[in-house]
Order: C-alpha cells, then structure tokens, then sequence
C-alpha cells in the first residue's frame, strides 16, 4: 500500500520593525466626542515669492487654506502570522491567540484613553481617508513630519470618473459617464464633486494642496515620485517646481504599459513618472542594474582581442551570426583615456615602440607614467591610428546602470492578475522603492489603489502607511496585504532585526582606475538581488486598519469589510490552501 508522503512545512515569518515606533491612535471603542476633540484647523500658506509660475482659478485670490486637525482611529489591528501559527495548531484545538498579544498594544483603560500620549511599536499602516486629512493628520497629532523617506503618488490622470475610482470589487471595467458604474459610496460621490467642481482648475488645486503636505513629510534625504500620463504632465511639473523648487528635480522616468495600438497619429506607449527630491545635495540613491545582454557589434563588444594579441573589429556576418567567432577571443570596446585639462608638464608615453601624447589642453586619464605603463601590461590599450584608447572589456562588469527610459514595465506582464482599474506595474513602484529607500525606511502612498505599493514596502522590509478615500480600494488592499506570501530575505545582522538591512547578491567591477592605481575591483551591491532563506516564508508585519473621524457625526465611519478573512498559505510546493478564519480581531 502506497504511503502518503507529507510535504515539510517552512517556517512563516515576518519582519518587525522593533527598533522604529508610533504614538498611540485612539481605538474606535474608546472613542466619543468628550474623549477625542477634534484639533485647530491648520492653515498652509502659499509662497507668494516664487518664479515663473502656472496659474489657474482661484489661484490668486487665495494665499493659504485650511485643513481640520482630525484622529485617526484604530479600527482593526491584523497579524497574519498570528492568524497562520493559532491555524496550524495542532487539530486547530485550543483558543486561538490574540492578534496582538504584546501588552503594550492593549494597555490599561487609563492609558489607552490617553491619545497619542504614549509609543507602541511600529504597525504598518491601513487608512481609510481623504489624503489630505490623512497627511495633516501625520503631521500634526503624529509627528511624521520630516520622516518618510519616499511618497510614491499616484493622482488621477485626469479628472473623469473612470481616473479617479473603481465602484465594485470585482468590476474592473468602469466606464466613464455611466449611471451602472457610478460610486455607491456617498463620500466618495461627495469628495468627487467637491475636488472636481471647477473642472482642471479644481484639479491643479488637488494636486498643489497636497504637494505641499508631501513636502512637510519628506526626510531630508528623501524622494517623491508623482506617476502621470501625457496628458498633465506638464502641469504637474510646473506645480511640483513651484512647491519643491526646481533645483531639486532629479529625474524623469518614462515607462512602458502597452506594446501599442492601432491609432490615426502615433501610439502612446507608456507613461510617466516626475521624480523630485526634498533636497537634491542629500537625497538618497541606491544605483540599481541590469544584465548587459550581449550584442555583437553594440556596447563592449565592438571588438575581438585575439590570442595573440590581434585586434579587429567584429564583422558583419558575426553580427547577423552568420560566422562563428575565433576561439578564444575578448570582446571590448575602446573607450577614452584622455581627460579634458592640460598636465603641468608633457606626457610623453611610449607603446610598442612608438611615442604618444596626449591632445591639447588634455592629460591622461591614468597616472602618469606609472598608471599608464599598468594598463600596458594589462593588455589594455588600444591604439586607434596615432592616439591610444583604454579597452573596456564586456565582462569587467556584467551589468549596466539602469536610466531613466524602462522598457520591461507593459502591463500586460503582470505576474499576478490584475485587480484594481488603474493598477500599477509592480515593477516600476519596486524600483522607485530600491532606488532611494533601505529596509526599515518609511515608505506613503496618499493614493492606495489596490495597495501595490504597501505590498511591494512589505516585500523588501519597508515600513509603509497607505490611504484611500473609497473603502473599495481599501478593501482590495487590505485583502492582498493578508494574502501574500513573500520570500525570506537574509538578514545583514539578524540579531538587529530588518533595521540592520539585508544581504545581497554583488558583483565585481574593473575599471581604469582600479588597473591603473593596482587596486582591487569596486565591489557593487546589487540592491535588487537580495540573499534568501529557503527554510522560510514570509507574510505581512502587523497592520492597523483606520478610517478617519467623520467631520459631520463625530463618530468614525463604519466598518470597512466583514471580520471575516481569507488567507492562503503556501507549502513549499506552492499549493494553496485556503483558510478561513472567524471572528473579529482586537479593537
């Protein structure tokens, strides 16, 4: 008789962020209007003193406005490997442990009354709420001000119904003008009316207010990145340099989301992605890379250093693979060993019995002589009629540095399925994220969508905080969040926790100077490439769901899905199972 073979079980667990901590929310239990008052209105004003600058309705006739100081409020706090280890119990016998059993999550009556009075520990987070208030709200009862090391910003393109929400969970297809896909929530019809009453105009105003909330809560060192369209792109750039200023632009990043359509002009292929940091002399940047395919004839391999030290350039038919390429050669490209700025005395240097110097009003790249005579022993100089070149072999470094123009972001190449009507590639949030983050950094996205963002922040061990104004949104993110599943990357001090970093994969560079100063090659991180353990799975930290105080009723708005969850555990085959467990959480 056949026996039954059972698959090991990996360990489940998660990265917390025990060196970080946040003052107090009020619980929604807790709550009533003697015991949570709301705050003084705070008013932003605009800068008057500025460059060149857009103008819109309202504009001018307005120097500041004004933004209720409101709580957030604990509504459910979650913990999905809580949920898996009380599932995996044995027989599942036993009560199931509480979510958050650490007693500094429910302190005495006294102090849990006392709010934003004390620090717990770190809890992502989960905000259903306007994100102007949500943002006002950080600032001025949290003090996050000056903290998040990158907002990642995702507005509406435009100012249509389809741009701005998804109506139903499972309706993707929203058509703009249709009474069928019109919002069933009233807050989320009233904030549309009231953002977009004025039309464009409305919408610049949207996108400045909330700019300068953004700015207030950016580290110094850190980035914001607003994803756009053609459509508005120049508008918003123009806005993003009045509030950020316009020495502190760094990049603009195009990236691909279709493969092309038929259209009567030319095809829109892909949109964009303004980059602007809080201050460009200190922003933080992480260089990420990309495989450096090989491609004869293009890049380092232009050339064939032969054994015997022949060179020639690769020919055609090499190129189109028509011709097989010599055993043993080297692909190169000859690159420029001379640096603009004449030397203080002549540079005279000779190679295989011949004498040269170098341009006018120009030097060696490398030390001379001694340098220079180092990349001659190497076998590094090429000699391009009467001037030399420094031979940049392809596999010094297998890589390239990536830019600012990203092909291999379609849409279409999800690797998991698409859920939300405007939901971005998760590709192009992570590399934003890699780029100008490191783990334990505190990641916000004002607009949540499907929660790509705080997905992608859980994946590589961001704190993260995320708000969405439709509870359908908030729903969609909250129920990817529980069900993910993320690999276990190695810690770099594993006794300091995900604050210490990760260990990554690197790689060896050899360049002009490590050859001509005999120095060992740079060593390279790549932040992209991340050591993992196999003995583990990992899901989300503990979350805290929150919706803001409602302004007209005092009271916090209403529960914003079922208690009820469903959770998919994975065995290290990859076959799900589903779980469901009941009963509502901690309040």
């Amino acid at each position: 008789m056949a026996r039954t073979r059972k698959a090991a079980k990996r360990d489940v667990d998660s990265y917390v962020h025990a060196d970080k901590d946040r003052v107090n929310n009020p619980p929604a239990g807790l709550v009533t209007p003697e015991t949570d008052r709301d705050g003084a209105r705070k008013t932003y004003a605009y800068d008057p003193h500025l460059d060149p600058q857009l103008v819109w309705s309202g504009k001018a006739e307005n120097n500041s406005f004004q933004i209720p100081t409101v709580s957030l409020h604990v509504h459910e706090r979650m913990d999905p490997r809580t949920i898996i280890e009380a599932v995996r119990r044995r027989n599942g016998s036993g009560p199931q442990l509480s979510l958050f059993a650490r007693p500094e999550e429910n302190p005495p009556i006294r102090q849990a009354i006392e709010f934003y009075k004390h620090r717990h520990n770190w809890s992502n987070r989960l905000i259903a709420g306007d994100s102007l208030l949500v943002m006002n709200s950080l600032l001025e009862k949290e003090g996050l001000g000056g903290q998040v090391q990158m907002l990642y910003f995702d507005p509406p393109y435009g100012i249509t119904y389809r741009s701005n929400f998804q109506p139903f969970v499972n309706k993707r297809d929203v058509k703009d003008g249709k009474d069928e896909d019109l919002t069933q929530e009233p807050e989320t019809l009233k904030a549309f009316r009231d953002t977009w009453e004025l039309g464009i105009h409305s919408y610049l105003t949207y996108l400045r207010d909330r700019f300068i909330l953004a700015r207030d809560l950016l580290h110094e060192e850190g980035s914001i990145f607003v994803q756009i369209s053609d459509q508005n792109i120049h508008h918003v750039r123009e806005i993003m340099q009045e509030v950020f200023g316009e020495k502190n632009f760094v990049s603009l990043i195009t990236f691909q989301t279709t493969s092309g359509f038929k259209t009567k002009t030319v095809a829109t292929l892909g949109d964009f992605l303004l980059w602007y940091a809080r201050d460009k002399s200190k922003v933080k940047v992480r260089k990420l890379y990309e495989d450096q395919p090989l491609i004869l004839g293009e890049g380092n391999a232009r050339w064939l250093l032969l054994p015997d030290g022949i060179y020639r350039g690769v020919t055609a038919a090499e190129r189109r693979n028509e011709a097989d390429l010599p055993a043993g050669v080297r692909l190169y490209n000859p690159g420029d060993l001379q640096s603009q700025g004449a030397a203080s005395e002549p540079q005279p240097f000779e190679h295989d019995g011949k004498t040269y110097n170098p341009g006018d009003n120009s030097h060696w790249k490398a030390s001379y002589p001694d340098g220079m005579r180092r990349l001659a022993k190497a076998g590094r100089i090429h000699v391009a009629r009467n001037s030399l070149r420094y031979r940049r072999f392809h596999d010094d470094f297998p890589y390239q540095e990536r830019g600012n123009i990203w092909t291999d972001t379609i849409t279409g190449n999800f690797t998991e399925d698409k859920i939300y009507a405007v939901q971005t590639n998760t590709k192009v949030i992570e590399r934003c994220l890699l780029l100008t983050t490191d783990p334990g950094d505190l990641v916000f996205d004002p607009t949540c969508g499907s929660g790509t963002t705080a997905v992608v922040a859980e994946q590589w061990g961001r704190r993260w905080i995320t708000c969405d104004t439709s509870r359908v949104s908030v729903a969609l993110a909250k129920q990817r969040i529980m069900n993910a599943v993320f690999d276990y990357y190695q810690l770099a001090r594993p006794e300091e926790g995900i604050g210490s970093g990760l260990q990554y994969a690197g790689a060896k560079q050899i360049t002009l100077e490590s050859i001509a100063n005999a120095e060992p090659p740079t060593e390279i991180t790549l932040f992209d490439r991340p050591l993992t353990d196999k003995s583990k799975a990992r899901v989300a930290a503990p979350l805290l769901s929150k919706p803001f105080r409602h302004r007209q009723s005092g009271r916090s708005m209403r529960r914003i899905t079922s208690p009820r969850r469903r959770l998919i555990c994975r065995s290290p085959a990859r076959v799900k199972r589903n779980v469901r467990v009941t009963g509502a959480t901690n309040c």
